[in-house]
């Protein structure tokens, strides 16, 4: 299996060439998920018919002289995607039988640039998870571990990716939902900012596929390679044509610097509500290492950041009172009133007024405010996805109920959200690029946060960071039995 896991540009570089065929990628692709899908369930939805005859299409078009971005690449889908003629279910039993009947405008998006659709990736139940398992499609794991988990809720595409099924995946990110898993699997994702990239389809199917804004939450690029995250990226930016018009497309500006030595780099390893394994701390210090000895500015401490426990308390709020519009409780737990902890911050949030909600919302422009100002002064920030590697499967009923062990440690399971949310909360892009091993042998990540709609500056830097400290790296062969969980 020689191109399962060259990049989405070498394929095409390669197909371009005539060195070998979509119906060739194609096979070999299924060849794989065939063998190796039985330990890491990556592929919750396999739709192999119909990606074969997308490749014959791509290779007659290529034939002809066609060429488009992705013209026979295979990739896979995030379950949450409308895929026609494909169940989208979320995880969700209820909805098991849900098969809509259009393709999510990313999934069109793909198609129209050539991408040969392999199938669906596993999600947790309703995404609402930093794990992917649900009752319907079982557990995915992960690929260096199969012990651990491939995060959550585009776990089944990093997976994938990590695995070698299909060059490249798109999932979504309200969470973390596509770094976390990113990081757990060694791969690239980005997130984009806010608003850039369309979201109509990727939908739950209680909901009408609509050009709806969401709040917080973004669609994005999944790859094994920082160039492939542009590549995909470009392919997926613009709005929504039901909104804007077909014509109309987003022109991002170009990276503020091309040359690793004309950065300036905040760097992050510490929060103040929670702490940061010994294993991601190297990971980022790894990466300023990087950028010290490659000439950029890097710094440790700003008096520009905004607060980071305030930001987290924010993006708790915002984060649990959207969420519990979607998928509401019928009970809430009882607090003590001088409880401030960030679980506190979670309850509190199930039973937000829409009043309480603008007070958060306009708390939360201040911090972009904040972090214009300190984009200014600075082209990026580098700090953790999560505070640990790729933790063990932990299916307690009750996540409230969960843990996260931190060098032996235990913090409530959500409290790991902080980082992520440090992007989200603002809607900033967000780029996480693997930054090496942990003593164990599990992948560790960092995330590159860049200035509102200047996505292409974390962008470059991850390009720069990969040809510096490397970027992905293949697991070891997948020989171990499917992993079973109490």
């Amino acid at each position: 299996m020689k191109w399962s896991y060259q990049t989405a540009e070498e394929l095409v570089s390669a197909l371009r060439a005539g060195a070998v065929t979509s119906v060739e990628l194609t096979d070999e692709a299924i060849a794989r998920i065939e063998r190796d899908d039985v330990v890491v369930n990556a592929i919750c939805v396999p739709d192999f018919d119909r990606a074969r005859a997308a490749a014959r299409q791509a290779d007659q078009a290529r034939a002809r002289g066609a060429d488009r971005p992705l013209l026979g690449v295979p990739v896979t889908v995030k379950e949450s995607y409308d895929v026609a003629g494909l169940p989208t279910t979320w995880g969700m039993p209820p909805h098991r039988d849900h098969v809509p009947a259009e393709d999510a405008v990313q999934v069109s998006r793909l198609k129209a640039a050539g991408a040969v659709v392999l199938g669906k990736t596993n999600v947790p139940l309703g995404l609402q998870d930093i794990q992917s398992f649900n009752e319907i499609y079982g557990t995915t794991a992960n690929p260096w571990d199969p012990g651990r988990t491939s995060g959550g809720s585009s776990g089944g595409s990093a997976a994938a990716l990590a695995s070698g099924f299909g060059a490249l995946s798109i999932g979504s990110d309200l969470a973390g939902s596509l770094r976390t898993p990113a990081h757990f699997c060694g791969v690239y994702a980005h997130k984009p900012t806010l608003g850039l990239v369309a979201v109509r389809g990727m939908v739950a199917p209680s909901e009408p596929a609509l050009p709806v804004d969401l709040d917080l939450a973004v669609v994005g690029p999944m790859a094994r390679s920082a160039r492939d995250l542009t590549l995909l990226l470009d392919v997926m930016a613009g709005p929504d044509p039901l909104t804007f018009g077909k014509a109309h497309r987003l022109a991002l500006p170009p990276a503020r610097h091309e040359r690793l030595a004309d950065f300036r780099v905040l760097v992050l390893d510490e929060h103040p509500l929670i702490p940061t394994s010994a294993a991601v701390r190297a990971g980022v210090n790894r990466v300023a290492t990087a950028l010290a000895d490659g000439g950029a500015r890097v710094e440790r401490h700003s008096p520009l950041l905004p607060d980071l426990a305030e930001a987290a308390a924010l993006y708790m709020k915002l984060l649990i009172s959207g969420s519990i519009a979607r998928f509401p409780i019928e009970q809430l737990p009882t607090l003590s009133a001088d409880d401030e902890s960030l679980d506190a911050v979670r309850v509190r949030a199930l039973d937000f007024s829409h009043r309480q909600w603008l007070e958060a919302n306009n708390s939360r422009e201040a911090h972009r405010h904040g972090w214009r100002q300190l984009f200014a002064e600075f082209d990026a920030v580098v700090c953790p996805i999560t505070p640990t590697p790729a933790f063990p499967h932990d299916h307690h009923p009750n996540p409230l109920e969960r843990r996260t062990d931190i060098d032996g440690v235990e913090y409530p399971y959500f409290d790991q959200l902080v980082w992520a949310g440090l992007a989200t909360m603002p809607g900033l892009p967000a780029t996480a690029i693997p930054a090496g091993r942990s003593p164990e042998g599990l992948p560790v990540g960092v995330q590159l946060i860049g200035p509102a709609f200047e996505d292409r500056t974390p962008l470059r830097l991850a390009e720069l960071l990969e040809q510096r400290i490397g970027g992905f790296q293949e697991p070891a062969a997948l020989t171990l039995k499917p992993v079973e969980i109490a």
